[in-house]
């Protein structure tokens, strides 16, 4: 005869372990990126450059293109708090405003590479076979061509407009992104759940977009991050040829090439953009960093 057990007291109830709670990827990345000190200053660096950069100047009693003369390239004042240039116009204006065309370059600039880069490479890794080989061919081809060049071209031949800039270096900075989508693409595309759908009769293009990308969505974000950076490195270089933006207005770039050429006589015309502007790159690189480090699934849980 079976005997059956006595039902639990409550004092057993309530001292019994709890179930363990599943946690999604986000919210352990976000647990991992909460404990990099430098990811989290890199990104609080950003949102304060970024308000300066766009509320800055509306508190300024100064413009951007206004002039001086009588004052010249004038040291730090408590009227001038970053100088003047040699127009007399006030460097701490200019910044900002140099700011929001560099910070400007680098999301749209990046935007542009990161959604041809995307739908290239999630082309090319889902069909594979001959069409993989034509597209991956074509992305080697691009990566012998010197990309400064090719920029400069593009804007010879299209003109120097703000607009143009932006997709100019975009177009030129896609190839990496397209071979990292192609790998995670050609990696997922065999999974269970990717053969479940296609069985289920649905299109390519929703096997593509619906259930591909978004589970490769890490990788592309921490390489957005990074892309940032070098995309306004590019901008500052192309500045130093003259081919950035025009004046009046300015970029990190123009302000950092026009003190490079008064350094010896007026330092501070080099200093305070410079330093704004590795200050940027920097945090830029940090949160880039951290963020891989956080989306990295091998990675242990806390």
């Amino acid at each position: 005869m079976t005997t059956l057990a006595p039902p639990a007291s409550p004092e057993q109830v309530s001292t019994a372990t709890p179930a363990e709670r599943g946690s999604s990827l986000w919210h352990d990345a976000w647990l991992r990126l909460r404990k990099n000190r430098l990811a989290l200053f890199g990104a609080g660096v950003l949102v304060l450059v970024s308000i300066a950069c766009l509320a800055g100047p509306l508190f300024s009693s100064y413009g951007y293109e206004q002039q001086f003369l009588e004052l010249g390239a004038s040291a730090p004042s408590s009227q001038h708090w970053l100088g003047t240039d040699t127009l007399g116009r006030d460097l701490l204006v200019r910044t900002l405003y140099g700011g929001r065309i560099s910070l400007a370059v680098g999301l749209v600039a990046t935007l542009v590479a990161v959604t041809i880069g995307v739908v290239y490479g999630a082309v090319a890794g889902f069909f594979e076979g001959k069409v993989d080989a034509v597209m991956m061919r074509i992305v080697d081809i691009m990566y012998s061509l010197p990309f400064t060049i090719f920029v400069i071209l593009l804007m010879v031949f299209f003109g120097r407009e703000i607009i143009l800039l932006f997709v100019a270096i975009g177009a030129v900075e896609w190839l990496t992104m397209a071979r990292i989508v192609r790998a995670q693409v050609m990696a997922v595309k065999r999974m269970e759940f990717v053969e479940a759908a296609r069985s289920l009769g649905f299109g390519k293009s929703r096997l593509i977009f619906r259930h591909i990308l978004p589970n490769i969505v890490g990788p592309i974000i921490v390489y957005t991050t990074l892309t940032i950076p070098s995309v306004m490195l590019l901008e500052a270089f192309l500045s130093f040829l003259g081919l950035g933006v025009q004046a009046p207005m300015s970029s990190w770039g123009v302000l950092i090439k026009d003190g490079a050429e008064k350094m010896e006589e007026f330092p501070w015309l080099l200093y305070f953009p410079g330093a704004v502007f590795s200050l940027t790159l920097f945090s830029l690189n940090f949160l880039g960093d951290g963020l891989r480090d956080a989306l990295d699934v091998r990675s242990s849980k806390d």
